[in-house]
């Protein structure tokens, strides 16, 4: 007769009788599946995709409000050149236009948005390390079972290679994104068209190249990967 350590034994019972060992207080708890290696990297891509995006956008916002001060700036700068020439035309007197005045705030405001974009520049770099880390665990998953063959999906109904497909996707948008931006820094500081001006700065804040399914998909795959519950 099996009894448990710690329980009474039966009267009459104790010369046939065998203590089991004592229940263990997570046999009542039911255990999470266990992820494998690949499926626990994508997870984890999914997470830091989220966190990439959301430093973007506040390096974004916090460029444009740079921009925006550049912008006036020159503007303003604009605004006061005009009011000497009309002065040094209503002047009896010759005398020469004055030379430009170095602007150090200006010139303090482009090393900041320089500095934004070097940010910008490495959370792109690390968003298509995300993706050719994702595409190398498709490569992996194709040797393992060959092409063309269905394996049962990490997490719930995503196939292994529609990871990549976001994570490709998502990492082009970024990166034509940040080719515009390149432009912007380049020349916003430069233009003496305020048109232009207002042109780049409108681009540096709505992004045009950033889809709006972005953070659709950027949900969907944080629901796939158990990051967000229905």
């Amino acid at each position: 007769m099996w009894v448990r350590a710690g329980e009474a034994v039966p009267p009459g019972g104790a010369s046939d009788t065998r203590v089991l060992p004592p229940k263990s207080p997570a046999d009542g708890t039911p255990r999470r599946p266990v992820l494998s290696v690949s499926a626990r990297k994508i997870k984890d891509n999914a997470a830091d995709w989220h966190n990439l995006m959301m430093k973007w956008e506040r390096l974004n916002d916090s460029g444009f409000a740079t921009a925006n001060k550049i912008v006036n700036m020159k503007i303003s700068e604009q605004f006061q050149d005009n009011k000497l020439e009309i002065a040094c035309d209503n002047s009896t007197t010759e005398s020469k236009k004055p030379a430009p005045k170095y602007n150090e705030e200006l010139d303090n405001c482009c090393s900041e948005l320089l500095e934004t974009l070097k940010h910008m520049t490495k959370i792109q770099l690390k968003m298509e390390k995300l993706t050719s880390t994702t595409k190398a665990i498709c490569d992996l998953e194709t040797f393992h079972y060959g092409a063309g063959n269905c394996t049962a999906p990490f997490f719930h109904t995503w196939p292994t290679p529609y990871f990549y497909e976001v994570s490709l996707k998502l990492s082009e948008m970024y990166k034509k994104e940040l080719q515009l931006k390149k432009t912007i820094v380049q020349e916003i500081a430069h233009s003496a068209d305020q048109d232009l001006m207002m042109v780049y700065l409108s681009s540096w804040l709505y992004q045009p190249y950033i889809e709006n399914s972005s953070n659709l998909l950027l949900e969907a795959m944080l629901l796939e990967t158990g990051h967000r519950q229905c």
